[in-house]
């Protein structure tokens, strides 16, 4: 046998196991960015529906980034360069797009939320302010018409015992004056009594030692016979003996001189 046919069919040999070798190692892939089911299926000689089934996969569009896929056939390194330059598809893309979606949501729902909760702490804090600053100027508006019905009323009370005290006193002065009137009345009717029953009130009666009006000594006279100098003697007289012409009256009736 020559030596190239032994040597060529030991390269072909080599070359089929090597092939085997690596469709013993494509029983497994794992899903990169942009993957299908049929393009893996194109890649590894099989086909969708026995990828389906292999996986017992419920939806053949929805596979995800590295996840584990059993395939039946076999690849050459060819093929497998071609599967990785094709350009990312739908579904892996899609899976990655839902999730950058839901976090995007969840970070819009996060923001949204948090705005509502600070708009409506703010709310709460600016409605509890007004509250307080509305209770707080009632308060002191209350306040200040208490401290003014307060003045009004003491005013009020001090006015009406002024004016109280005013009559009181307006009143006892009438009544002291009315009092001195009368006492005074009573006194002028008593001496003009007296001086009557003593003389007729004439200053120029005479009755042995007794001179004038009210018949007084003239010891008591001291030579002075005058009007004026009678009434002085005669009111000191009575005033010193009696303490009143109405007393010295009352002594005259019952004794019939004074």
């Amino acid at each position: 046998m020559d030596i190239k046919k032994i040597l060529l069919s030991a390269a072909t040999i080599t070359g089929i196991l090597t092939a085997g070798t690596i469709a013993a190692n494509a029983d497994t892939v794992t899903v990169k960015a942009g993957d299908t089911v049929s393009h893996i299926a194109s890649a590894n000689n099989t086909t969708v529906s026995a990828i389906e089934k292999a996986n017992s996969l419920s939806n053949v569009d929805l596979i995800f980034v590295g996840q584990q896929i059993e395939v039946g056939g076999s690849s050459s390194n060819t093929t497998q360069a071609s599967s990785s330059t094709v350009t990312p598809q739908a579904p892996a893309a899609k899976s990655q797009q839902a999730q950058s979606s839901s976090v995007n949501t969840q970070k819009q729902t996060s923001a949204a939320s948090s705005q509502q909760t600070q708009k409506s702490q703010a709310q709460t804090s600016a409605a509890s302010s007004q509250q307080t600053q509305s209770s707080q100027a009632q308060t002191s508006a209350a306040s200040s018409q208490q401290a003014q019905s307060s003045q009004v009323q003491t005013s009020a009370a001090s006015s009406q015992q002024t004016s109280q005290s005013s009559q009181s006193q307006t009143a006892q002065q009438t009544s002291t004056t009315s009092s001195t009137t009368t006492s005074s009345s009573s006194e002028e009717a008593a001496k003009n009594w007296i001086g009557s029953h003593e003389s007729g009130n004439n200053y120029s009666a005479t009755n042995g030692q007794y001179i004038g009006k009210y018949q007084l000594s003239k010891s008591y006279l001291n030579g002075d016979y005058s009007a004026a100098n009678q009434e002085r003697v005669a009111a000191q007289y009575v005033q010193s003996r009696y303490g009143t012409w109405a007393n010295a009256q009352k002594h005259w009736e019952e004794n019939g001189w004074y």
